[in-house]
C-alpha cells in the first residue's frame, strides 16, 4: 500500500509541476525570445576590434518591469562583452542576488557558470563609453519539471553517498555481533536482561538470541551510536523474521521493536550533536532525556493498546495460522 501511495504522490508531483509550466509557457513567463533592454557601461571605451570588454550592465527598473509585466528590481551589475565571428554575446550577473524571473532565468540556462548571457544587439550610441543594448536570453521552458529530475539525481547522489559512508560501520559491528554470537556474550546478556524484557517480547522463546540483540541495539540508542544501533536493529529483525510463520506480515514483536527503536531514549546525546555544540550540549541533556523517554512510553503503549484491536489481533502471524486469509 505505501507503494501505491508514493506512486500517487510521484504522478500528483509530475502533474502539478506539468501544470504550472504549460501556465508558464502560455503567460510567456520569461519572455522567450524577446530582447531584454540594458544599458553598457564600458569605462575604457568601445573597442569593435577587442575580443572582450568589461561592462556595467545597467537595468533600467521601469523597463525591466515593463518588459516582464511585473515588477523587477533594476541596478547595475558587473558583465562582460564578448566579440567574435561577427557576433556578440553578453554575460552578466555572475553569482548575484537576482528577483524574479532573473534567477530561475539563470539557474536554468546556466547552471555551472551560475550568470545570465546572449546574444547582444546595440540599439544606441550615447557615447564611446554609454550604449543601449538588447540581450536575448536563453529560452527558459518546463523549469518545474527540471527542478524535479534535479532534485531526484541530487537526492539519489546524496543516498549513494550516504550508503557508502555507511558500509564501512556497518561491516564493523556486523563483525562484532558475530564475534559476540560465536562467543556466547548475547546469551549471557539475554539471561541477564530477560526477566525485564520478557513482557514486552512474550512470543519470543527463552534463551533465543534475538533478545539479545534487540537488547544491544536498544543500547546503542541509549548511548547516543547511532551508526551501531543500525546494523544491530537489522540483525535483531533479521531473526525475529526467523521466527516469523508468515514472512508477509510483521509480528507484535517487530512492530514492538520498531516503536522501542524509533523513540530512541538518548541518556548519552548523539555523537554529531556534540561535536556540533561542544559544551552546550548540557543543556539539552534533560529535554533530549525527557522527550525520548516520553516518547519510548507512548510508543510501547500504542503498540500494545493497538495489537488487542480486532482487526490487528486477527491478523497477527503468531495466532492466526499460515495461510490464513486476513478479514
Amino acid at each position: 500500500m505505501l507503494n501505491y501511495i508514493w506512486a500517487g504522490l510521484i504522478a500528483l508531483s509530475f502533474l502539478f509541476a506539468l501544470v504550472n509550466d504549460v501556465r508558464d509557457l502560455g503567460r510567456d513567463t520569461y519572455r522567450n525570445g524577446t530582447a531584454l533592454p540594458v544599458t553598457l557601461a564600458i569605462p575604457s571605451g568601445y573597442d569593435p576590434s577587442a575580443r572582450r570588454l568589461a561592462v556595467t550592465v545597467r537595468a533600467d527598473s521601469a523597463a525591466w518591469s515593463a518588459h516582464f509585466g511585473k515588477p523587477v528590481a533594476g541596478g547595475a551589475l558587473a558583465g562582460e562583452l564578448i566579440q567574435a565571428g561577427g557576433g556578440r554575446e553578453l554575460r552578466f550577473a555572475k553569482d548575484v542576488s537576482l528577483p524574479e524571473p532573473l534567477a530561475t532565468a539563470r539557474s536554468m540556462t546556466s547552471e555551472r557558470d551560475n550568470d545570465l548571457r546572449g546574444p547582444a544587439a546595440f540599439t544606441a550610441s550615447t557615447s564611446d563609453t554609454l550604449l543601449e543594448a538588447a540581450v536575448t536570453l536563453a529560452p527558459v521552458r518546463f523549469v518545474k519539471l527540471v527542478a524535479i529530475t534535479r532534485a531526484a539525481l541530487d537526492l539519489a547522489k546524496t543516498a549513494v553517498t550516504l550508503a557508502l559512508g555507511l558500509v564501512g560501520v556497518i561491516a564493523l559491528w556486523l563483525g562484532m555481533l558475530r564475534i559476540a554470537e560465536k562467543s556466547g556474550l548475547i546469551n549471557i546478556i539475554v539471561r541477564v536482561a530477560e526477566p525485564v524484557f520478557r513482557p514486552l517480547f512474550p512470543e519470543i522463546p527463552k534463551g533465543h538470541p534475538a533478545l539479545g540483540l534487540i537488547i544491544l541495539n536498544l543500547s546503542a540508542n541509549v548511548l547516543g551510536l547511532g551508526n551501531a544501533a543500525t546494523p544491530m536493529g537489522i540483525k535483531a529483525m533479521e531473526s525475529l523474521q526467523e521466527l516469523n510463520p508468515r514472512k508477509d506480515t510483521a509480528t507484535n514483536s517487530m512492530v514492538m521493536l520498531l516503536a522501542m527503536n524509533t523513540a530512541s531514549v538518548q541518556v548519552v546525546p548523539p555523537v554529531l550533536l556534540v561535536a556540533l555544540m561542544g559544551l552546550q550540549i548540557n543543556r539539552l541533556f534533560f529535554p533530549i532525556l525527557i522527550c525520548t523517554a516520553l516518547s519510548l512510553v507512548v510508543g510501547i503503549l500504542a503498540a500494545r493498546w493497538l495489537a488487542k484491536f480486532r482487526g490487528y489481533r486477527d491478523s497477527d502471524p503468531m495466532r492466526a495460522p499460515a495461510g490464513a486469509v486476513e478479514g
